[in-house]
């Protein structure tokens, strides 16, 4: 279990400030330059694992609000 967590972690971690992070393999469209995984326009179902079920960062530490504003 701990392995699978560290493997989401490490899978969904940046490198950085925004459009320098290093997204997972998934992450395929790109949008506005940068990488989302397909379902963005359903983020509520297709983001919550990696960025919290608020959007605010999750285990990606990465907010969806710092690109999307009051969009989300």
């Amino acid at each position: 279990m701990m392995l699978f967590l560290f493997l989401i972690v490490v899978s969904c971690e940046t490198t950085g400030d925004h459009p320098q992070y290093n997204p997972p393999a998934d992450h395929s469209v790109n949008k506005d330059g940068v990488m989302h995984k397909s379902g963005l326009s359903e983020p509520e179902q297709n983001c919550t694992t990696c960025h919290g079920a608020d959007l605010q960062g999750g285990t990606a530490q990465v907010s969806c609000y710092e690109c999307h504003g009051k969009k989300w």
